[in-house]
């Protein structure tokens, strides 16, 4: 699993949201919470998109949630929840592979290769400002709220 670096500009993307068609680019000039999961509607996935939903005021970012999910999928996902920022779907992995969110990890006791649930940071001029990953989904948009703080300090 590569892993960009800090401070290097952020890996490009170009994908289908539930917003349309969508690339980095249309990101640039906000601070960017690109967050990668695993599944929509799955318990952890749910909690940590709701945790976004519910801190969006707070962040002063946008939020863009990524998941191998189909877009249909995310749009159910949307509806369901409230979720007042987009989703991307990546079924190939290639977003979450350019982030280093894709490779081994452990799922109950045995090693698989899938989503490693991450959060990356990424300011207005399109550097890769923070990457946050294996993380778990319960209290950790707190943790993107005060990392953000701190970048903009």
């Amino acid at each position: 699993m590569s892993e960009p670096a800090i401070g290097a500009p952020a890996p490009d993307f170009r994908g289908e949201t539930t917003d349309g068609p969508s690339s980095l680019a249309d990101f640039r000039g906000s601070w960017l919470v690109l967050y990668v999961y695993p599944a929509d509607f799955t318990s952890g996935c749910t909690t940590e998109a709701c945790d976004f939903r519910d801190a969006l005021p707070d962040l002063d970012a946008r939020v863009l949630g990524v998941s191998p999910d189909g877009i249909e999928k995310h749009r159910a996902f949307r509806a369901e929840h409230g979720l007042p920022f987009p989703l991307l779907a990546d079924p190939d992995h290639e977003v979450a592979k350019a982030y280093g969110a894709y490779g081994t990890k452990k799922l109950y006791g045995k090693e698989v290769q899938g989503i490693v649930r991450s959060t990356f940071l990424i300011a207005p001029d399109g550097t890769l400002a923070d990457a946050m990953r294996n993380v778990r989904a319960k209290g950790h948009v707190d943790r993107v709220r005060e990392r953000l703080a701190k970048l903009r300090a």
